[in-house]
This record gives structure tokens, C-alpha cells and sequence, in this order.
């Protein structure tokens, strides 16, 4: 089981002075499977609005790759990622409404839902255009890197081997970046009206201190992301609300709540 709240332990992110950092749990490594269980639980009490979110993950990134086939312009694919990105956030928001409604013993609504986008809109809109921007800028040293690839290098692994090497190291350093950043940031932002620069360094913070169990857990959102796209999109429309009530779950389990102590 996760250890109970305590005080933040000093660090150069608590110390950073940006913005204070509300304190965390210690997590086990067997937690992420525990917040499936519960996300599966969540999405079976609430079916309805479970396959109305799961239909919008599907069919966005579907009519994405409709719209490239359709017209043969793959520029498309940038525009469409980033309105993507703006609203993702907002989903996400969505499905932690319909968790913790459940959690307070209400029945979750799609109204109720729906208005839980807009409780800390400014600071969200923040957290999408944060997330776009992290984006763009690992688009571009992407093509730094393949425009750098030496046109006269031979197309075998041999030759290939360190260009591949370097693009997964950097692949890699984002990732694992975006976890930090994303981890716990837009439950934080739903569930208490704090400013973005309190979430992002609670988040960046809460990962650090559970390394190995959030990166269990980033694993897991790697596995289905993945899934989704092998399935051509299809299995988002299962798999992603129950990433996203397991991330609700994982937010109540790792951050202190306002319920465990009053902040604001």
C-alpha cells in the first residue's frame, strides 16, 4: 500500500521558488495495476459515458488520418495534432469528473462532465498550449536530426545503427519529459484551482519521488497508446477512459487532496 502523506522532502524542485509544491505519497510498485482495477470498475458504473469519451479519442485521431488520405498533404498532420493537443486536456477533464463524482457517491452526468471543463479553463488552456509547445519543439529537433542524416550513408541497420541510436535517445529524453510534466498536472488543475506553475512542479515532483512506479506506470500508457494505433484507433475508444479514470485514481492516490488537508 501507498505510505501516508507527509511533508515534501527538500529538493531543487521544492526549492526552485517558482511556486509551492503540494506534498505526495510514497507509492508502491504494485499501485498502477491498482489503479486499472479501479478504472475498469469506474468505466463498467458508468458505460454510457464511458463509450461517448472513448468514441471522441477514437474519432479524432481517425479523421486525422482521413483527412492526410484524402488529400495527400501530410502538413496536415502538424495543424490537426495541435487542435488535438488544445483539446485533450479538456477530455481528460472530463473523464475525471465522471471518477470522482462516482468516488463522492453521486451519479456521474455528461452535463456535470461537461462543466467540469470549464472549473479551471484559464490554467487549463495554459496546460494545452504548454503541451503544444512541448510538442512543436520536439517535432523540430526531430527534423534537426533527420536533416543532419547523411544522405550518403547505405540504407542497411549497419549504417543506420547510429542515426536509429540517437533518434531513441531522444525520443526517449522527451517521453520521459512529458511524463514528468502531464503525470498528474490536469487532475491537479480540475481538482483544486491552483495555478499551472503549483500543478506542472506537483507533478514533476510526485514522479520524482516514485521514479520506479511512474514509470511503470508511463509504461502502461506507452502499451495502450500503442494499441490503439495497431487497432487503427478503435481500441481507444476502450482504452483511453480507462487510462484516464486510472489517471484520476492515481492522482487521488499519490497528491494530497484538499480533502487530507485544506489548502485554499
Amino acid at each position: 500500500m501507498s505510505h501516508h502523506f507527509k511533508e515534501t522532502p527538500e529538493n531543487a524542485i521544492t526549492q526552485s521558488g517558482i511556486a509551492r509544491v503540494i506534498p505526495c505519497k510514497e507509492l508502491d510498485v504494485g499501485d498502477p495495476i491498482k489503479w486499472l482495477s479501479l478504472a475498469l470498475r469506474d468505466a463498467i458504473r458508468a458505460p454510457g459515458l464511458t463509450l461517448f469519451y472513448g468514441v471522441l479519442f477514437a474519432v479524432i485521431p481517425w479523421f486525422i488520418m482521413y483527412l492526410v488520405e484524402m488529400t495527400g498533404w501530410h502538413l496536415v498532420i502538424l495543424p490537426a495534432i495541435v487542435c488535438f493537443m488544445l483539446v485533450g486536456p479538456f477530455l481528460a477533464a472530463g473523464l475525471y469528473d465522471v471518477s470522482w463524482e462516482m468516488e463522492k457517491g453521486h451519479k456521474p452526468t455528461l452535463r456535470h462532465s461537461l462543466r467540469a471543463m470549464r472549473r479551471n479553463a484559464f490554467n487549463e488552456w495554459g496546460f494545452a498550449i504548454l503541451l503544444m509547445v512541448m510538442m512543436i519543439f520536439w517535432l523540430r529537433v526531430a527534423s534537426l536530426i533527420h536533416a543532419l542524416y547523411p544522405p550518403y550513408i547505405e540504407n542497411d541497420l549497419e549504417s543506420l545503427l547510429p542515426f536509429l541510436a540517437l533518434g531513441t535517445l531522444v525520443g526517449a529524453g522527451f517521453t520521459l519529459a512529458m511524463l514528468f510534466v502531464t503525470a498528474f498536472t490536469q487532475p491537479i488543475l480540475m481538482e483544486r484551482k491552483v495555478d499551472l506553475a503549483t500543478a506542472v512542479l506537483t507533478s514533476v515532483n510526485a514522479v520524482w519521488v516514485n521514479k520506479v512506479p511512474m514509470l511503470i506506470w508511463g509504461a502502461i500508457i506507452f502499451t495502450t497508446v500503442a494499441v490503439g494505433y495497431v487497432t487503427g484507433f478503435v481500441g481507444f475508444i476502450v482504452l483511453m477512459p480507462i487510462v484516464g479514470y486510472a489517471s484520476w485514481h492515481a492522482y487521488i492516490d499519490a497528491i494530497e487532496t484538499k480533502r487530507e488537508r485544506k489548502y485554499e
